[in-house]
């Protein structure tokens, strides 16, 4: 075999290494899924082998779960739903032939088992886990628009019982070993080294090689759909997943349906069910979208898929952050993680320090919860030097400039840093909006001058954008790309223009919904209907997260750049008199759209004196159409983007907008959304839209011109930067 390898002891216990060659992960893949056939038969008939552990070879982890490339492919090849269903059936017949061997067999979970990883142990009769935080077991296929398809909707829930296992499910959550023993998904964590010696104990002390279900009077944990207690679980299931949801998830319902249905049947038929729902899953737009954009391009651009060819990789070692507020702060500590030397300035000692010590309580937290020990702790926030003194950015390979959004202020930390710094280093501005092209008239080296535009809170948003100047170099880009990639984000590379790709776009949502709230649209419904669409947030809360006074500060720097050219967005000039006149500046102050000194916070009276309510019934009908007009403001602000250049691949378009804004998951992001509506029906709906709100939804001419030809954005423009 190529994946696995065999080795039997002298009692007769039959160690399989799970090692797929020239990968740094073992996945499932579909060698993996031939070959543990395989080896399952041979553990059965060979009668010098009394049972077996299964480990991993590998030191990063045990299993990270499917490889979703090669399933999807496998799977949705065609149109025969039979050969998609026995592709699917592959893995669930073959853990099903494991469990039911008639011999012992444990897995040494001796690394992070994710997805079909947990799933492979959830077949073995005994699990033994390492104590180390680095180990995560987990279901997190919904998060990619899927949920278990390896007998985990049924082994989990026999395990745990239906509550249990369904929030599990449904919220993809991880599992720290110890936890996970709590939960009752493993038996026992050892100490690191010792699963594999501890899994042999287990099988020489003789034990059933019989799952705990398929033993004659086996009862469903907690009680299933007809037990007292049992039933209340799918009648309030239903409502929390509508919660949850929304209805755009189809993966969701149909784990509920799986869980349902399988937990009444014996386990043979509940995996058949499963697959099934599976199937059905994966085959949906959803499933598709979202497999593509937060698994497949995502990957891609982690792995630097549109770095320029031909520069040398890179290694920053170390990177001065100028500005130590909580962007500056939260940029210093994620680079600490990433090992590497950090100096934190600001104008004043008091400041410099007060960043570091934001540094320090980010670092605690993973202290408090084991992620790392004490001397680590102290090491990591040692590489970080808060300070004033600008002499000490000799030697950074990077600056990352994070001051006030302020043009003049921007000019002048350019000029005193690149003063210190050697030639081929980097200057990378966090700016969110001021162009790059003028920001770099301050620099005397524009070709190594580029944006480097984090997203708040830096420790937890995954994305960073990455803007070109006119005259930023390649190696500049390429340099940034290794820096970003090094602290573990995902990059994305836009040309420049205001609000770049991300703010510009993520402001048509806000907009919008303060366009409705002009109209005379309740605010609460506002909101409701923007949680429906699938974002984070309704569009009037998240204007209040990101500060009403922002806005205006942004609206004010506009005009003066813009002059005559300037347009008044919709809603301005409320907001211009909540912040000037009221000093409502949003959730920072506890004063905005909501009053946040209740809990749960609730929507400020006074804000009917500034936009009269005229609209406050709702209707099915009209909650889809204003659901669609938000989503389709945002897609025709990306088009626009597009045309206008400063996008231009479609997996940095899907994934960035996912990851930086919220942009619906459940379409797979805002260029996935338009292939999949239909370029012929999205331009006809959006011109409907268009006269009815005005141009701002009016389609650019190159979706009209897509449309007339029947193209998609990813059959005409797919690994366009790849291939470059």
């Amino acid at each position: 075999m190529e994946n696995f390898k065999i080795d039997v002891d002298a009692d007769g216990v039959a160690t399989i290494v799970f090692d797929v060659p020239n990968r740094s992960m073992n996945t499932l893949t579909a060698s993996v899924m031939q070959e543990i056939p395989q080896w399952v038969e041979r553990v059965k008939t060979d009668d010098a082998i009394k049972g077996a552990v299964l480990t991993s070879g590998k030191a990063s982890g045990f299993c990270a779960g499917a490889d979703l490339g090669d399933m999807a492919s496998g799977m949705l090849g065609g149109a025969d739903l039979q050969a998609a269903y026995d592709a699917g059936w592959r893995l669930n017949g073959a853990l099903r032939a494991l469990e039911t061997c008639g011999k012992p067999i444990a897995a040494a979970i001796n690394g992070l088992a994710l997805g079909g990883g947990l799933e492979l142990t959830l077949a073995c009769h005994y699990r033994v886990v390492e104590d180390d935080p680095k180990i995560q077991l987990g279901l997190p296929e919904i998060k990619v628009g899927l949920f278990p398809g390896g007998g985990g909707t049924q082994r989990l829930t026999r395990l745990v019982g239906v509550q249990a296992a369904m929030m599990a499910m449904s919220e993809g959550k991880s599992f720290r070993p110890n936890d996970a023993k709590g939960a009752g998904i493993v038996h026992e964590v050892v100490e690191k080294g010792q699963s594999v010696d501890a899994a042999k104990a287990w099988i020489k002390g003789a034990p059933k090689a019989v799952q705990p279900w398929d033993e004659k009077g086996f009862k469903l944990p907690g009680g299933g759909p007809y037990h007292p207690a049992g039933i209340q679980n799918f009648l309030v299931g239903n409502a929390m997943i509508r919660k949850q949801s929304w209805g755009n998830y189809p993966a969701v319902l149909n784990l509920m349906k799986a869980v349902y249905e399988g937990v009444q049947v014996p386990m043979d038929a509940a995996l058949r069910i499963e697959t099934r729902y599976f199937i059905k899953t994966l085959m949906t737009p959803q499933a598709q979208g979202m497999i593509r954009s937060l698994f497949l391009s995502k990957q891609e651009l982690d792995k630097g898929a549109v770095r320029p060819a031909g520069v040398p990789k890179s290694d920053p070692k170390k990177v001065t952050v100028l500005g130590a507020g909580m962007m500056g702060a939260g940029i210093a500590y994620v680079q600490a993680l990433a090992g590497i030397e950090t100096i934190l300035i600001d104008r004043d000692q008091e400041s410099a320090d007060k960043g570091k010590a934001h540094v320090a309580d980010l670092l605690r937290k993973r202290l408090s919860k084991g992620a790392i020990d004490q001397a680590k702790y102290d090491a990591l926030l040692n590489s970080v030097t808060a300070t004033t003194d600008y002499d000490l950015i000799k030697g950074s390979d990077l600056v990352i400039e994070a001051v006030f959004e302020n043009r003049e202020i921007k000019a002048d930390v350019t000029r005193r840093a690149e003063a210190q710094l050697a030639p081929g280093a980097v200057f990378g501005s966090n700016t969110s909006t001021l162009p790059i092209t003028g920001l770099a008239e301050a620099s005397v080296r524009p070709e190594d001058f580029i944006g480097i535009h984090f997203f708040s809170p830096v420790d937890k948003m995954m994305l960073v954008e990455i803007i070109l100047g006119e005259k930023t170099g390649e190696a500049a880009i390429a340099k940034a790309l290794d820096y970003v990639i090094k602290i573990r984000k995902t990059p994305i590379v836009v040309n420049d223009g205001r609000g770049f790709y991300t703010s510009r776009c993520f402001g048509t949502y806000v907009a919008e919904g303060m366009a409705m709230l002009e109209e005379g649209y309740n605010p609460v419904l506002i909101d409701n209907i923007g949680r429906m669409t699938g974002m984070p947030r309704g569009p009037l809360e998240m204007h209040d997260d990101v500060a009403l006074d922002l806005s205006v500060k942004i609206a004010k720097q506009t005009a003066e750049d813009l002059g005559d050219k300037y347009q008044p967005l919709p809603g301005s000039e409320i907001v211009r008199r909540m912040v000037e006149d009221l000093g409502r500046y949003g959730r920072k102050n506890g004063k905005g759209f909501y009053d946040y000194d209740v809990k749960p916070k609730v929507i400020w009276p006074g804000l009917a004196d500034l936009a009269p309510v005229k609209i406050n019934d709702s209707t099915p009908e009209m909650v889809e159409d204003q659901k669609r007009r938000l989503l389709f403001r945002q897609a025709v602000e990306v088009a626009r983007c597009w045309e206008e250049g400063v996008i231009d691949d479609p997996r940095e378009a899907d994934v960035g907008a996912i990851l930086a804004w919220g942009f619906a998951p459940w379409t797979g992001g805002p260029i996935t959304y338009i292939d999949q509506y239909g370029l012929k029906a999205f331009v006809e709906q959006a011109d409907a839209y268009a006269a009815r709100y005005g141009d701002r939804f009016a389609p650019p001419q190159l979706l009209r011109d897509m449309a007339a030809k029947g193209e998609t954005f990813y059959r005409r423009f797919a690994g366009k930067k790849a291939a470059a």
